[in-house]
């Protein structure tokens, strides 16, 4: 069972005050990290109270080992906001009407072309596509605008710059440098960094995404 765990805090990195002072809640997928890897884009929510003044926030979630912490701005919601597919989590559970929408988290979605034994070819590049993409919304969506992406072959004691290029709208390939399979007994690891055209990020540490044959 994967064990997930999840906090947010403000710019002052203080706690997100329990009482509703908005009319919106912030809707998140649950499991979103492994949502993320599998291909999902389904899931439970859950929602979060926050202030009612535009702010910019930080959230943060794990499951099992990998981490991942986004950074977003957020602003108050407004009536209609969330789509009937992502109903507000009181009229769901409870009689609480306030208004509540989706917030612009990018999620990564990733194909890393493995082998059916799940391992990948050491002493040779390879390429893995990674995808951005965000809830449902009835606002506009941004745009995934830039993506770093970094390896480790020592379980995350060093990271090595990985070489990236766009490759259609939210997506992006990045091109590995797998060493041999002795130099990387942890497998590799995968850290990636994406910014949208709003300036919100996502940064997601994989300790281990694939390991060599």
């Amino acid at each position: 069972m994967a064990r997930e765990t999840a906090k947010e805090t403000d710019t002052m990195n203080t706690p997100v005050p329990s009482a509703r002072r908005r009319r919106g809640a912030l809707m998140v997928l649950a499991a979103a990290v492994m949502l993320g890897l599998s291909g999902c884009k389904g899931g439970d929510l859950v929602s979060y109270d926050l202030p009612a003044k535009s702010a910019r926030y930080t959230f943060e979630a794990q499951t099992n080992e990998v981490k991942t912490v986004w950074q977003y701005t957020s602003a108050e919601a407004i009536k209609n906001d969330a789509p009937k597919l992502s109903p507000c989590m009181g009229e769901v559970v409870g009689g609480n009407q306030a208004a509540c929408r989706p917030e612009p988290l990018i999620f990564l979605r990733y194909d890393f072309d493995l082998a059916l034994d799940n391992t990948v070819k050491a002493g040779e590049n390879h390429e893995i596509t990674v995808v951005g993409y965000y809830q449902e919304s009835l606002a506009a969506l941004p745009k995934v605008t830039s993506l770093k992406a970094e390896t480790t072959f020592d379980g995350g004691r060093t990271w090595h710059p990985a070489s990236t290029r766009s490759a259609g709208k939210n997506t992006f390939t990045t091109t590995v440098k797998n060493p041999r399979r002795d130099q990387a007994a942890k497998g590799v690891g995968l850290r990636i960094s994406a910014t949208d055209s709003k300036g919100n990020t996502v940064r997601q540490t994989i300790p281990s995404a694939y390991t060599l044959r």
